[in-house]
């Protein structure tokens, strides 16, 4: 497609952004230039992490005495391991202040050399397995109201340590951007009588210009209102509003469609770094978010936010992602 610039409002966010593949000179210019780093286990604190100090799991997988997958605190949290993290609102002056409690997770892998997209398709959906256990065990803290699951791959993205490792926040609080995702889409569904996620999943299964896989249980599409080149999301074909909920039956193609995203994000783009994370419904279960469809986005790490993304809020995306699509198909 040769485009000039175009406008495109996100259905959900109601944001705008500018898709600019005028910008978007050749294909090498999305491709990692620098070969990645492949870091020594020698010294690593995840190979034996009781062993430099850092706490037994919430959940390990299958024993810690033979662990594939363990799940400690992060010994730099953003915010404090409190049990019970019911903190109180206070004013400083005109601001609204809270004190920093909550929970910061990492979710451990044995193998020292596999990230995601190279794990044996059944330590990879044990790594789900245990971000649900974990999300399902912070669950019953009520003060809890949100659970965030990420992973940083590669310096680029915030990762400072090699040893391929994911993350769970969780907060008193909803989300800026989330809180934002819930209400957009709760506005439309009661405008249009459907769930906005479902009607976005539809339209790209009828184009297919932008399909770049999809299994019998999910999906991975590149955006039609991309934010980033690249940009992937996964959704599960069938409206889970709530991750943890989400049938085991069904989660194994969401893992299955997730690696084989990164995989072509990582050949056909010369393995960039890249994050991605899981939205999903708040802590709640009196059906109030029925209307929200959890899914996974992946950004790979190209662009860098200059002066119009930052003045104006307006993200900028050189990749048209059908061309996107194409590429990584």
């Amino acid at each position: 497609m040769n485009l000039n610039s175009e406008f495109r409002q996100d259905l959900v966010s109601g944001d705008w952004v500018i898709i600019s593949p005028k910008r978007f000179k050749r294909q090498n210019q999305f491709k990692e230039k620098t070969k990645r780093k492949i870091v020594s286990k020698k010294g690593c604190p995840f190979e034996n992490p009781q062993e430099t100090g850092h706490t037994n799991p919430s959940v390990v997988y299958p024993n810690l005495e033979n662990w594939t997958i363990q799940v400690i605190q992060n010994k730099f949290p953003i915010v404090s391991h409190e049990e019970n993290v019911c903190v109180r609102e206070a004013k400083r002056g005109p601001f609204s202040v809270k004190e920093g409690a909550g929970h910061h997770d990492v979710v451990i892998t044995k193998d020292h050399y596999k990230n995601f997209a190279h794990l044996d398709g059944k330590t990879a959906n044990l790594v789900f397995k245990a971000f649900k256990q974990r999300y399902l065990q912070l669950s019953k803290d009520k003060c809890l109201k949100y659970v965030f699951i990420f992973h940083n791959w590669g310096p680029k993205a915030g990762a400072s340590i090699f040893h391929p490792h994911y993350q769970i926040i969780s907060l008193p609080i909803i989300p800026p951007d989330v809180g934002r995702s819930l209400r957009g889409s709760a506005e439309y569904a009661k405008k249009h009588k459907t769930c906005v996620h479902c009607e976005m999943m539809r339209y790209e299964l009828k184009e297919k210009k932008r399909i770049v896989y999809e299994n019998k249980e999910a999906v991975v599409f590149a955006p039609f209102v991309a934010r980033e080149p690249f940009e992937l999301r996964i959704f599960p074909k069938k409206q889970f509003s709530y991750f943890e909920k989400t049938p085991d039956d069904v989660m194994k193609y969401v893992v299955e469609a997730l690696q084989k995203a990164l995989l072509k994000i990582e050949k056909k783009l010369s393995d960039p770094d890249y994050n991605f994370f899981i939205h999903t419904a708040p802590l709640d279960n009196n059906g109030k978010y029925k209307h929200y469809h959890w899914h996974i986005e992946i950004l790979p790490k190209f662009s860098t936010s200059a002066g119009v993304e930052l003045g104006t809020g307006i993200e900028v995306t050189v990749v048209d992602p059908e061309v996107a699509a194409k590429i990584l198909r």
